[in-house]
């Protein structure tokens, strides 16, 4: 059982990650640590898609001669382009919650609720 848990430590460290910023989504009434919780969210499914992604022992694909297997680089692609996605949508939420501040004085769903 304990070396299962060793050879997927990298699974356990994911969900945990997960759990953590799905608790933070859930639990916190702040827009800037809902973004926050997102943002772990987004981190762990990252983690998860490279290590779906790697090969033990693999080499990388651009060598011309080689034998043995190779790391898909395909996977690595997708997070690039999932924190540039990330990292636009953090920008634009931040930005939307400087205009809720500026509007209303807070980033507290349950006064927002009441507001207007």
């Amino acid at each position: 059982m304990l070396q299962k848990a060793i050879v997927n430590f990298n699974y356990l460290m994911i969900i945990v990650l997960f759990l953590i910023g799905f608790y933070i989504v859930l639990a916190k009434p702040n827009l800037i640590k809902k973004m926050m919780g997102l943002n772990i969210i987004e981190t762990s499914l990252f983690l998860l898609i490279v290590s779906i992604g790697s090969v033990k022992g693999g080499l990388p694909p651009i060598v011309a001669s080689g034998k043995g297997p190779f790391v898909d680089p395909i996977p690595q692609v997708f997070v690039i382009t999932g924190i540039v996605i990330t990292l636009g949508t953090t920008i634009f939420a931040l930005s939307l919650a400087t205009k809720i501040y500026k509007r209303y004085g807070t980033l507290n769903l349950e006064k927002l609720k009441r507001a207007d």
